[in-house]
């Protein structure tokens, strides 16, 4: 890897940001606390209103999530207990101590041992049945002999008139990039529930890591630092384990990362090895979920705190090159699309009220993310100035840390307008959820602990009175 240049290397070494303004403190002291409080407004109101009203919104029996109320404690109980403690006491002072190099171990390796801890409290089942169901990948995976033959038909067993050789749920829900992932496993001799359970919990545990290295090369290590413990320890490793979804984070959030490398990169050579690195991971994103080329609007702000547009050509050619090599196989990904939308409208989306989805989405979002993203958002917006403020290192890491914050806001929104995703956004939207907590780093200290505590304790909360399904 080249060295950074030497503005990024200043605002690297940038000590912890501070405000010492009363004023400002209180200030932020209030976003926290309004912020929170809406968070928690937001989510019982979810809840309740179908519960009191009698409202069926068409989501299992526990709205806004897909899950069902589900009192019990498991095997990994004692695991989770222990790593909550272990981190409400020590995460933070390892996350400013630690060697940068150990700091990624450390959050890879507690960010594992949480989701895998959560998971166990359904003993082996919460890690190796959820990707064997009807709807998942693999038994369609272990089925296909023949992966080109199955991409010039992929797009004809979409719509639900293909039955009964229509796609189950998850397969005509995503372009084949997420089947193709699986195929892989399967000839690996990975295709079990509890193998390939594994395999993609392990890889959604590096998306944390990627966006720490992607803050340190924008030149916010500060920042990244005061985030790490809530970007690792939180209700999204619920949906993570197992999820295929946060697979698609981690390759989507390593592809952001090489394009922080490739926009603050001053040799052309590497420059454009990083930049079609980081074309061809966003460009299988694209190919594994209908709703990620939405990333384009975080790459562009990476691109945009990296002070150079040069990547954006040759990334995006390589983007493009992965989805033309579909096209080329037999699967065009905007037909595929097309012929989804007919089916997601004729499904379970037409009888999903937009007047309940519309916010219940951003409730959903609110549990996966933690209650924590309410505090987040509300002091991101309290110091919204702050991006355009004065020059030095505090301010630049700042102002890092605002235009991520502000271009994952943009897709959440823009994904909630779209209408494509009525309920189980808590784990579809899994990819836009550390770039929201990212702004964790502009918390005041004292509250960034207490989050945590809340951010914990919500994960353990959830996993032990619902069944999420994954």
């Amino acid at each position: 890897m080249d060295a950074p240049t030497g503005r990024l290397a200043t605002h690297r070494a940038a000590p912890p940001s501070t405000d010492r303004s009363p004023t400002a403190l209180d200030r932020l002291d209030r976003a926290v606390l309004g912020g929170l409080a809406a968070a928690l407004a937001l989510v019982a109101l979810a809840m309740a209103l179908p519960a009191v009203t009698g409202w069926n919104v068409h989501v299992r029996s526990f709205p806004p999530l897909h899950a069902e109320w589900a009192p019990r404690v498991g095997p990994g109980t004692a695991g989770a207990v222990a790593i909550a403690v272990l981190g409400v006491r020590y995460a933070p002072a390892l996350a400013r101590r630690l060697s940068w190099r150990r700091l990624l171990v450390a959050t890879f390796a507690a960010g594992l041992l949480w989701m895998l801890a959560l998971a166990l409290v359904d003993g082996r089942d919460g890690i190796g049945v959820i990707l064997q169901t009807p709807y998942e990948y693999l038994r369609t995976a272990r089925a296909t002999d023949d992966l080109p033959a199955t991409l010039r038909e992929y797009t004809d067993r979409i719509p639900y008139s293909a039955a009964p050789d229509n796609w189950p749920v998850h397969i005509a829900g995503h372009p084949p990039g997420a089947l193709t992932f699986f195929v892989v496993l399967v000839r690996l001799g990975l295709g079990g529930g509890l193998a390939a359970g594994l395999v993609v919990t392990v890889i959604a545990a590096s998306t944390a890591p990627a966006v720490l290295v992607t803050l340190r090369r924008l030149g916010a290590e500060s920042a990244a630092r005061r985030a790490a413990p809530l970007l690792t320890l939180g209700p999204a490793a619920i949906w993570q384990c197992v999820s295929a979804d946060a697979m698609f984070a981690a390759v989507g959030a390593w592809g952001l990362a090489m394009l922080a490398f490739a926009a603050t990169s001053t040799r052309r050579a590497p420059a454009l090895g990083w930049s079609a690195g980081a074309g061809l991971l966003l460009g299988a994103a694209v190919m594994m979920s209908y709703g990620l080329p939405l990333l384009g609007v975080l790459a562009l702000a990476v691109l945009f705190l990296g002070g150079s547009w040069r990547p954006l050509v040759p990334a995006a050619l390589a983007a493009s090159a992965v989805v033309l090599a579909y096209a080329a196989l037999g699967f065009a990904w905007w037909e595929g699309l097309h012929v989804l939308h007919g089916r997601y409208w004729d499904g379970v989306a037409h009888v999903r009220p937009p007047q309940y989805w519309m916010w219940g989405n951003l409730a959903a979002l609110t549990v996966s993310a933690g209650p924590a993203l309410g505090a987040v958002v509300a002091v991101a917006w309290a110091r919204r100035r702050e991006a355009l403020g004065r020059a030095g290192a505090a301010a630049g890491e700042r102002r890092v840390v605002l235009v991520l914050v502000a271009a994952a806001a943009a897709t959440v929104l823009l994904a909630d307008v779209s209408q494509m995703s009525r309920a189980e956004v808590e784990r579809i939207w899994l990819p836009f959820v550390p770039w929201l907590l990212v702004g964790a780093a502009l918390v005041p200290e004292p509250w960034r602990r207490r989050l945590l505590v809340v951010q914990i304790g919500a994960a353990l909360v959830v996993q032990h009175l619902l069944q999420t399904g994954w």
